[in-house]
Parts: C-alpha cells; sequence; structure tokens
C-alpha cells in the first residue's frame, strides 16, 4: 500500500488551496460543492454530496488527530495507529480490508498529517453498505484487535516506511532537521509525521490504544459521502452502523502556535545519497486562514513562480547557480512556514545561493509588483477550482477539511472572497513583516566530503544515521499468536457483512474520430460535467529515435520547444498561457512525444494558437539552451546517488545490452548530454516532429465539430513527412539467473529488482499477462506484499509488473527492503515466483475476477482516466470497447488457463536479480540464493 502521508501533510493543503482558489464565472453564478450536512447524537459530522455522474460512490473518513496530537518521546502515533486500522477489526478479518474493497471493484488508502488522519475508499455504488460497516467497526471496535503480534508487524512496516521515505534518499533527513530546529521543544511540529525510529520501536500496545480512544471518536471526526446515492437510504445506514459508537471525551480544538526564531540558525549535513548541495531556508508565518496566510501564498509566487519572477532571474538565469528555485508558503492548523528551497548545480557553493537569495529579494522591493503579476497569478483559480473537484474523492476531501478545520464545508465563499481580496499592499506588507530582514533557518545538505559547500557560519545538524547492521526491529517471532481478541456487545449481529446489491452497469463512453488533412488522427470524448478541456497531441518517436550517443536529445528538444517561438520570448510564452490559466507541457517519452493542455473549454482556441507556434515555430534560444542543458545534467548528476534510479538503470542495461537505445535512460547520461549541441535539437525536430505520426486526444465540455475546426492552422501549416523509424533488437534472455549487485555503501534498505524481457504492449497476451499477474504482486492483496510486508515486516510495499510499449516489454518484481533482512527477501521473491507457476486457488482466481471487472465502474469518471483510454486505443490500435473485450477475457479465465499463462510468460530461471545496497554488509550472503557468485556491477 502506498501511504498518503505525503498526500495529507503537504497535497491535501495543496488540494484546499485549490479547492478555494476559485473564481466567480462570468455570468457571475459561484462555483461550489452542494452538499447536506446534519451530526448523528454521538457528535459525528456527516456530509453528503450527490454526484450522479458515475455509478460509484467516495467515503473519506476524517480524523482531526495527526502528529500535533503526539508528545515527545511517543511520536509516530498517528501515522502508526494509520497502520494499524488496515490490519483488521473486530468483525473485519485480517488484511480483509483491502481484499474485500478490491474484490469489490473499490479502491482505498489512508494517510496521516501534521493535523489530520485521512482513510477513504471508492467504491461502486452497491459496495457503499459494505464500506460503512467495515468503516464504522474500525471506528468503534478495533482497539481489542491491537494485539502484541499485529502491532509489532505495523511497527516494522512502518520503520521501513521511514527508511525508504526518508533515510534512504538523498536530502531525506531535511524535514527532520528543520522540524526540529524550527519550532520549540515540545512544539507539536517540532517532530515529523513518521516519528522517531526510537519511539517507533518502543512504542506498546497500550500507548497506542490510549492514543486512539482519546482521538478516534466520533465527535473528532467529519465522514463525507460523495457520489451516486440516494439521501434518504444513506441515513438509515449511516445511524445503523455509526450510531451505536459512543462518543469520546470532547476534544479541544488546538490554538494556533506561532513561533519566531529569536536568531538565524544555519545547519548543515553530509549526505550520503547527495551529488548536488540543497539550500533549504525558512521564516515561520502565520497558521491557516488568518488574513496574512492568504498574501503569503502570493507572496511565494510573485517571488519564484515563472520566468519574469526574481528568484528564476537571479539564480537561474543570471547566476546560473541552480536549475530552479522553489519558493512557498505553507499554512498549517497550528502555524506556517515560507520556504526557499534551491538544489543547487553540482559543485556550487550555498554561500553563493545564499547570498543569491538576499539580491532576489532586494531585486523584488525595486521593481515591485504590477497589477499584471497579480492578474497572472490569480487567472489560473478557476481551472484549478474544477480540477480540484474533478472527482468524487476530490470533493469528498475538500468538505471534510473544510469542515474540521474552517467550521463549515461551506466555508468556501468565505475563503475565496479572502484570495480575491489579496492586493499588491497586502503581499508587500506581509513580505516586510514576516520576512525581510528577519529571522530564519538555514539547511545546507552537501555530498560527503564536500564541506567547503555549505552557508557560511553552519554547524553540524547532528544527524546520527542508523547502522545498518544494527538496525531496529521488533523481533515478531518471540509474539505468541494466539491472542484472544475480545468481542464488544453491540446492538445488531455486525459479523455479517452487508449484502451488495447487483453490480452497476458499465456504459462505455462514445468514442468519435477524425484526421485531419496533414495526417493528424483525431479520438474525441464529450464529457459535460465541468467546463474543462484536457487535449494531448503525441507524436510517435520519442527516445528511440535518438541515436545512442545522444541519449536524451529527445528530452531536451521538448523542453527547448516550451523556450518560447518566433514571435515570443519564453517570458512572453509562459506568460501568455498564464493569463489563460491553462498548463501547456511539453516531453519526451520512450516511444513518443507528448504536447499536453489542461484549460477551461472557453479557452481552448487560445490554448490551440499557443500550441501551433510552439511546435511549428520553436524559438531555439541559446540562452535557454545552456539553461536547460545544465539542468538535465544536474538532474542526472543528482540521480546518481538515488538507489531506485540506479536500479532502474542497472536492470534496462541488462535486459537490452550495450547497443540498445532502451538501455540508454530516456533523460540522457552526463556525457551524452555535455555532446549535445543546438544543431542536434534542431536535426532531431525536423525528422521527428511530423504529423504523419501525430494523434490527437481530446477530452471535456467540448463538441467534435469546434475541436476540427479550430485544428484548421495545424492542418494546413504543418508540413508532413516521413519519420524513420529504426529496427529495435529484441533482448536475448539470459542463459541462466544471475544476482547482479549495485554498491550504495551505508544503504539503509537495499532495492531489489528482478525480472527479464517481456511481451510488447502491442501483443494479445500482453492485458493476459496483467491479468495473470495480479495476484502474484499487481495489487496490495499481492503474493509477495502479504508475506514480505504483512507477515514478515520487511519492507513498506512489494509489487510485480508487465510494463511495455510497442517496442520493448518487461516483467518486474521490485521492493525496497531493510538492508539485514536482503537475503531472504530475495530468496522470498525467487520462491513465490516459482510456486506461482504451479497454479493458484479458485478463491485467489475468483478475486482476480472481481477486482478486475468491477473496477471498470471507476474507469470512466475523470478527464484523465478518458484521456488514458483514448491514448490507449490509439497507441496499441485498440478497439473503441476494449475494455468490454477485456471483461469477457477475465470471465472466461479458468485455473488451467492462468497456469498456463503463468509457466509462459513467467521464466525464474533466466531472470535478472538487480539488488541495490550495501555491498561490504550484503554482497557475500547473496550467494546463498543458489544462483551463483553475485557479480558487482558497475554503471
Amino acid at each position: 500500500m502506498k501511504k498518503l502521508s505525503f498526500l495529507l501533510s503537504l497535497g491535501l493543503a495543496f488540494l484546499l488551496f485549490l479547492g478555494a482558489c476559485t473564481t466567480t464565472k462570468q455570468n457571475d453564478e459561484k462555483l461550489s460543492v452542494p452538499y447536506v450536512q446534519y451530526q448523528l447524537d454521538n457528535g459525528l459530522d456527516v456530509i453528503l454530496h450527490q454526484d450522479k455522474s458515475d455509478p460509484i460512490v467516495a467515503v473519506a473518513i476524517m480524523y482531526h488527530v495527526g502528529s500535533n496530537r503526539e508528545v515527545p518521546g511517543k511520536t509516530g502515533f498517528a501515522h502508526l495507529f494509520e497502520h494499524m486500522m488496515f490490519q483488521e477489526s473486530e468483525n473485519v478479518g485480517q488484511d480483509e480490508f483491502f481484499s474485500k474493497i478490491q474484490s469489490a471493484g473499490g479502491t482505498l488508502n489512508g494517510g496521516t498529517g501534521n493535523d489530520q488522519t485521512i482513510y477513504y475508499e471508492v467504491v461502486p455504488k452497491n459496495a457503499l453498505e459494505m464500506v460503512l460497516w467495515m468503516e464504522s467497526d474500525r471506528m468503534g471496535f478495533l482497539e481489542n484487535t491491537v494485539t502484541k503480534s499485529a502491532f509489532a508487524n505495523q511497527q516494522n512496516v512502518v520503520q521501513n516506511e521511514k527508511r525508504q521515505s526518508y533515510d534512504n534518499r538523498p536530502y531525506g533527513f531535511n524535514q527532520w532537521v528543520i522540524a526540529k530546529n524550527l519550532y520549540p521543544e515540545g512544539h507539536p511540529y517540532s517532530w515529523t509525521v513518521i516519528g522517531e525510529m526510537e519511539d517507533l520501536f518502543n512504542a506498546s500496545v497500550e500507548d497506542v490504544k490510549a492514543f486512539h480512544s482519546k482521538f478516534y471518536v466520533p465527535n473528532n471526526t467529519t465522514i463525507v459521502l460523495a457520489g451516486d446515492f440516494e439521501e434518504e437510504d444513506v441515513k438509515p445506514l449511516l445511524e445503523k452502523y455509526f450510531g451505536e459508537i459512543p462518543a469520546g471525551e470532547k476534544v479541544e480544538d488546538m490554538e494556533p502556535q506561532n513561533i519566531t526564531l529569536d536568531e538565524t540558525k544555519k545547519l548543515y549535513h553530509e549526505d550520503n545519497f547527495a551529488r548536488t548541495p540543497q539550500l533549504t531556508m525558512i521564516w515561520p508565518t502565520v497558521e491557516q486562514y488568518n488574513d496574512d496566510a492568504y498574501a503569503l501564498r502570493f507572496l511565494g509566487q510573485v517571488l519564484g513562480s515563472g520566468k519574469k519572477s526574481p528568484f528564476y532571474r537571479v539564480i537561474v538565469k543570471d547566476k546560473k547557480l541552480a536549475p530552479r528555485a522553489s519558493v512557498y508558503s505553507r499554512s498549517m492548523e497550528l502555524a506556517g512556514q515560507f520556504t526557499i528551497s534551491v538544489n543547487a548545480n553540482a559543485g556550487t557553493s550555498l554561500a553563493d545561493v545564499e547570498n543569491a537569495v538576499f539580491e532576489a529579494f532586494q531585486l523584488f522591493e525595486e521593481e515591485g509588483i504590477t497589477e499584471k503579476d497579480l492578474e497572472k497569478h490569480k487567472a489560473g483559480l478557476e481551472t484549478q477550482f474544477y480540477n480540484g473537484v474533478s472527482s468524487v474523492l476530490n470533493k469528498s476531501f475538500q468538505l471534510a477539511m473544510y469542515n474540521e478545520f474552517a467550521g463549515s464545508p461551506g466555508f468556501i465563499e468565505e475563503d475565496i472572497a479572502k484570495i480575491q481580496a489579496v492586493t499588491i499592499e497586502d503581499i508587500n506588507r506581509v513580505y516586510d513583516k514576516y520576512i525581510k530582514g528577519k529571522n530564519y533557518l538555514a539547511t545546507s545538505f552537501v555530498p560527503k566530503g564536500q564541506l567547503d559547500l555549505i552557508a557560511e557560519n553552519s554547524v553540524d545538524a547532528g544527524i546520527v544515521e542508523e547502522n545498518v547492521l544494527e538496525a531496529t526491529q521488533v523481533d515478531q517471532s518471540a509474539i505468541a499468536e494466539d491472542e484472544v481478541i475480545a468481542k464488544t456487545p453491540t446492538e445488531f449481529d455486525r459479523s455479517v457483512e452487508p449484502a451488495k446489491g447487483p453490480d452497476p452497469e458499465i456504459s462505455v463512453p462514445e468514442v468519435w474520430t477524425d484526421e485531419t488533412s496533414n495526417g493528424i488522427k483525431i479520438y474525441g470524448i464529450e464529457h459535460n460535467e465541468l467546463p474543462l478541456v484536457r487535449y494531448s497531441i503525441v507524436i510517435d518517436g520519442g527516445h528511440i529515435l535518438a541515436p545512442a550517443d545522444k541519449a536524451g536529445v529527445a528530452s531536451f528538444m521538448a523542453s527547448m520547444l516550451m523556450e518560447g517561438t518566433a514571435t515570443k520570448t519564453p517570458e512572453e510564452l509562459e506568460e501568455e498561457i498564464d493569463l489563460l490559466g491553462a498548463n501547456i507541457n511539453v516531453w519526451a517519452g520512450t516511444e513518443d512525444i507528448t504536447v499536453s493542455v489542461n484549460s477551461l473549454t472557453r479557452n481552448y482556441e487560445k490554448t490551440l494558437a499557443l500550441v501551433e507556434e510552439i511546435l511549428l515555430q520553436p524559438r531555439w534560444d541559446e540562452e535557454q539552451f545552456e539553461l536547460v542543458k545544465s539542468r538535465m545534467i544536474n538532474n542526472v548528476k543528482r540521480n546518481e546517488a538515488n538507489p531506485n534510479y540506479l536500479a532502474m538503470v542497472a536492470f534496462d542495461k541488462l535486459v537490452y545490452g550495450d547497443d540498445n537505445i532502451l538501455a540508454m535512460p530516456s533523460s540522457g547520461t552526463v556525457e551524452s548530454l555535455e555532446s549535445i549541441t543546438m544543431d542536434d535539437l534542431k536535426d532531431f525536430y525536423k525528422k521527428a516532429i511530423s504529423p504523419s505520426v501525430a494523434r490527437m486526444h481530446v477530452v471535456g465540455k467540448i463538441d467534435h465539430e469546434r475541436v476540427v475546426t479550430a485544428l484548421t492552422g495545424l492542418s494546413t501549416k504543418w508540413e508532413a513527412h516521413d519519420v524513420v523509424f529504426p529496427e529495435i533488437a529484441a533482448p536475448k534472455t539470459p542463459e541462466k539467473s544471475t544476482i547482479y549487485f549495485v554498491d550504495v555503501p551505508g544503504a539503509k534498505q537495499s532495492v531489489i529488482n528482478i525480472g527479464q524481457n517481456a511481451i510488447p504492449r502491442t501483443s494479445e497476451d500482453f492485458e493476459k499477462a496483467t491479468v495473470m499477474n495480479y495476484k502474484l504482486g499487481g495489487s496490495f492483496n499481492g503474493i509477495v506484499n502479504l508475506i514480505l510486508r504483512e507477515e514478515k515486516g520487511y519492507t513498506y510495499g512489494a509489487w510485480t509488473t508487465f510494463s511495455g510499449g510497442k517496442n520493448y516489454g518487461t516483467f518486474q518484481a521490485s521492493s525496497s527492503v531493510r538492508t539485514t533482512a536482503t537475503e531472504e527477501s530475495v530468496q522470498i521473491f525467487k520462491d513465490e515466483i516459482e510456486k506461482y507457476r504451479e497454479g493458484i486457488s479458485d478463491a485467489d482466481l475468483q478475486f482476480t475476477k472481481d477486482a478486475l471487472i468491477k473496477s471498470n465502474a471507476r474507469g470512466f469518471e475523470t478527464l484523465g482516466a478518458l484521456h488514458s483510454m483514448l491514448t490507449n486505443i490509439s497507441a496499441y490500435d485498440l478497439p473503441f470497447d476494449y475494455v468490454k473485450q477485456e471483461e469477457a477475457f477475465i470471465k472466461s479465465l479458468t485455473p488451467e488457463q492462468h497456469k498456463e499463462l503463468a509457466q509462459k510468460l513467467l521464466d525464474p530461471e533466466h531472470m535478472y536479480y538487480v539488488v541495490v545496497g550495501d555491498a561490504e554488509t550484503q554482497l557475500s550472503a547473496l550467494k546463498n540464493i543458489g544462483l551463483g557468485e553475485p557479480v558487482l556491477f558497475e554503471l
């Protein structure tokens, strides 16, 4: 399971901003999310939002408790209990939260932030009562199931999550340094959401039970239902399942605890995984919904967003210290932070970066803010609002957040008014009040042995890194497993799972097609729920057209297309896009180049006119060429110490061989990027950019005729030519399985990537392979995840997948495991793949069928989902009803056919075993796997 801690600590705050960031439509119709709100007798806040666009329902339960309710010495409890609530409850068995939701065709997850914990499900509407049964059971009937064995397992899982998300990646300790040093000791934000490793290890069952009984109560909770239901049907169900859960003691809202710094603090850390230095500067500000918080958001945009911003002009363009400078404000329930983050170019002094920050401030003070600046930053608010409520899940999040933190789900109107009221004077005022001349915290993270790059007067941050051979791990084997779980008396028999009604009928959206006179094939779906349009122009080719010694040229060229046009400077192009409130991006993939647009429907023609300029009139700006090259080279350097990146690169090199372009990263290497000239980009553009291999995909509130009418310019001005595609040699399967080890000294985890070349996406067996793989590792309830995570506690997640394109395909099994569990984890992967070839049970096959077929009810809700459907159809020549055809195959699949597919597509005797970790402690033990002497692999 990929937890959403990041979503809730950062992303939901951003989602809240998107939900709030709206404007009044041109006809003065207010943009809003209608709802009904009431409260059960036990204090549970209920919010209902009906949306019958699709036969699905989202259920979001937000507990007003995050890491801010913890105390020193007992940190990480909120997040740890979030994990426990996915284990079991009195009437829902071990790991059944995932299996029941997935077999109903749904998805679920949860996350913890500084101020809240949330759980959610999105299911076909016939499974709604089952969700209410399950959610109420873990709210009111869970504590008895928090046994020592179940708790120990999740302690280990969370510790491995910390290693994966913080300890085993570049700059991973930065959040810890900021929390510990920005806030005074004991402040609720003076520790990270994940908590301290020692606290996680020492936590007891009694500790977390006490935490749960205090905060996970109805009167500290909001439940939101959004989607296709009838109000008169769900109200009795909510009363039935949640009404008997007793209220807890009153949980008082916490008051803001804003802080100031008595002096500027500067700290440094030599980072084992960093290859480029990073400077972060933070000023304390104010809590969310404070009037100043709104102006601070805009201050961050004015200072750092776009090519006209002071930070871009000074740090990126003039001094060439870094590829970008991030400037943003984040206000939370209790306090706020204004942050500047600069990941500098390799070898750059962070003292120089710090000086440049103050030069950028000076430039801001001298030039000030224009009305056009403010207009530009407000222009996209309507588009962002609609994107923020484009799914029932996002609507449920938004309503819950407003209710818990602003006191009402209807706070949106006040929020909008405050945003729209921000003036230039407000922005200047908060700059003077919180930033100019004020004390700040600065952290310098530099590569090992490069202390000469730290900011002046910095002192050691005092980070004590975990010894990989002494990694904390709760001994699960020492805990008895025959713990008795007592049942709590209830008003009705909660052990009986509610029956689900008939599965909702799925209607595949109607697809229309067309073609321009110069060969652009067009695919469209009209979807009228929101006044948005999302479209892309995909040009076949991309990375596979690049010579091996120029790897990265496709990505380089794609980036340059966004750096101005013949009639617009890079700054002018960016500003025109911003003033439309649109997003236009160009990127290169392995087999294509994509121009992607997200816009209000009313601006479709204007954005398309800009796309026409971008595609047909590139500027080839010399200054931007050097900046883009520097950015790409430094990105590669940053990745060179990232264990996940190294595992990917090693695997591709082994599978495809040195002479195959697919063995080279599409982002290029330092050597290939340094060799690329402007002429190389122009030559690649001439041979690769042609309407003869272009496909357009359009979804949203726009009809066929309007789409095609606006394409007159592209169809008449864009001349077609033949694009010559190289022969991509099919890789050879290895003669025998071998372990290849990439050394990252001191790694806190080992990244395992096992696999082989497989069928391309165009093969008739590809979807069959995906279905066959589902129970092995294609879902949370996959065999490898249940063993490595839920049984052993070695990892945060383990997966297997088939992936591919027109010219390639691979099977991969992957996980990041605790270093000292490397050998056993590799053995488990090997054993389980071999066992899987012998067939699966009827129950597992039925689970696969139910999960994959019923999930199609969620497949057509958002513009993004519809757009992906069109790109699949056009790229792989699929029938418009391919989803229905896949359903027919899944329904007819027998255990014998499943076994035959596994034996045909999984070949454990001929796989590459890639391990990226600490060779000194782990390499030699891997010979016990029985695959010969492990090979130390140099990249």
